[in-house]
């Protein structure tokens, strides 16, 4: 890196909760260093309306997007550069104009079980309470344990941390990713992945920007931070979500996994809002499979699931 001030500075729109500042601040150290000090970013901080809520659930407010929809116009408008998203709070299409200009390295997909009560699930007591806004989780939680009860837990890690401490439930969870970024990884006790499976995209940053507006230098710079591993996994997760109209109305979960001999798995799940039924779906495909073959593989299983499920997904019903 150079001593030289920046030629460029971008304008990066981020949510202003500490998780979503610290990933914004990542993306610009990366962005200066793989730019050799020639690009720079300064966050401009936007509250979404997903901020705003504290209790109710996304579906009763607007659903998916609700994360993202201010920092969406912001774009638009020429007001910021680009954006710095979690991927799994983005809406299974962009808005038009819109494109991915990189998804860098994949940080902790895993949920994370938090609770001074107990260590895992299996180990709360009867009719203990699970605070949970999340639709999937809710129903992954039921499938496993339908004798307890789950209720509504909004606000970022710090205020559903707080909302814990004052005894509200008994036991949350936090997505591993925000919990390693935050410096808190220790306040909650990871599920494997086979055991409770992520929202797609769970553990990855995306960055967007308008198609064609960035300037040369720059795109190099967001190619060097993109990493392939991780957009291969965008790329099968989102494509599942989209066959099945991902929102927040429906649970659904999906991550791809590396076999062990080689190649990739994807395994998608769509689950009924009380978790008493569950479709799953598995596919693989080779290591040097492209972008497209991965697309197609999840939109085939999100094509499976929906055949199994007769049709007609399960949805939350206000």
């Amino acid at each position: 890196m150079t001593d030289a001030s920046p030629d460029i500075t971008l304008r990066l729109g981020t949510r202003a909760s500490p998780l979503a500042l610290a990933q914004a601040n990542a993306v610009a150290a990366d962005l200066l260093r793989l730019s050799g000090g020639r690009v720079a970013a300064e966050p401009v901080k936007f509250t979404t309306k997903g901020d705003q809520l504290t209790t109710e659930r996304l579906i009763n407010a607007g659903g998916k997007g609700l994360f993202t929809r201010e920092l969406d116009r912001a774009l638009d408008a020429g007001e910021i550069d680009i954006a710095v998203h979690s991927l799994k709070d983005v809406p299974s299409q962009l808005p038009g104009g819109q494109v991915f200009v990189a998804f860098p390295e994949r940080a902790d997909p895993r949920e994370g079980f938090v609770s001074s009560a107990a260590s895992s699930l299996a180990e709360l007591e009867t009719g203990a309470i699970v605070g949970t806004a999340s639709l999937r989780r809710e129903a992954q939680t039921l499938a496993r344990r339908p004798d307890l009860k789950v209720v509504p837990f909004r606000g970022n890690v710090q205020t559903r941390m707080r909302k814990l401490e004052a005894g509200e439930a008994h036991a949350t969870y936090l997505a591993m990713a925000g919990l390693t970024r935050l410096g808190m990884a220790d306040v909650a006790h990871p599920i494997a992945l086979e055991e409770m499976l992520p929202a797609a995209g769970q553990g990855i940053i995306c960055v967007v920007a308008r198609a064609g507006a960035l300037r040369a230098a720059v795109q190099e710079a967001f190619a060097a931070m993109n990493h392939i591993r991780t957009e291969q996994a965008a790329t099968a997760e989102r494509a599942f979500l989209a066959e099945l109209d991902g929102s927040c109305r429906t649970p659904i979960a999906a991550h791809l996994f590396d076999e062990p001999g080689g190649g990739f798995r994807l395994r998608g799940e769509v689950l009924s809002p009380d978790g008493q039924q569950c479709w799953t779906a598995e596919g693989t495909v080779e290591t040097g499979a492209s972008l497209d073959a991965l697309a197609a593989l999840g939109t085939q299983l999100g094509q499976q699931i929906r055949a199994d499920a007769g049709g007609t997904l399960p949805a939350f019903e206000d």
